[in-house]
């Protein structure tokens, strides 16, 4: 035993590892993210569910995702606390992804901006019409215009900002094997 573990020492063991596979999501040829196991990942499939997962493990093609279900349960003090409830586990193909989470430009809400506009837009106009309707001489005709118009923009700034990064045209995803 003495003359066991000083030979053990001595000799050299190789340990081989390996990357683990990945997907990458490209725009326009350049990579804007990489997707690794153990990362989390917001994804819309091509039937149309919307998961907001962790990623598992990424093999043959396939990412398998764990969901938690997390629930604020009350404290006997009053507070609250963070619970896991359960999970789902799910597999997908990358092809089956049809968009990646919300894309958010920093600095510029353009789904808020555009509801706010859109909000507006339609309460301007209401009034407008109520002020025709009630006293003509008062009317403005133009405010009235620039009021659908403000309106009608923020209906496309809210319906634009509400997109995730859509897998098309401009962007694509691409699996990496590193498996020998």
């Amino acid at each position: 035993m003495k003359l066991f573990l000083p030979l053990l020492l001595l000799l050299s063991f190789t340990a081989y590892s390996q990357s683990a596979d990945y997907i990458i999501l490209k725009k326009r040829g350049r990579t804007v993210k990489t997707f690794f196991a153990g990362t989390n990942i917001g994804i819309t499939t091509t039937s149309g569910a919307y998961v907001n997962a962790h990623i598992s493990g990424i093999q043959h093609d396939t990412l398998f995702l764990q969901e938690f279900i997390i629930q604020y349960i009350p404290t006997t003090i009053g507070t609250y606390m963070l619970d896991t409830v359960g999970s789902f586990r799910f597999k997908y193909h990358f092809n089956q992804i049809k968009a990646i989470g919300e894309w958010k430009k920093a600095g510029f809400d353009t789904k808020g901006s555009g509801a706010t506009l859109m909000g507006g837009g339609t309460l301007l106009t209401l009034a407008s019409g109520v002020v025709y309707l009630a006293d003509r001489e008062k009317f403005s005709a133009p405010l009235l215009i620039a009021s659908a118009g403000l309106g009608t923009l923020g209906y496309f700034m809210a319906k634009h900002g509400a997109k995730g990064i859509v897998i098309g045209k401009k962007y694509s995803l691409h699996y990496m094997n590193m498996s020998l």
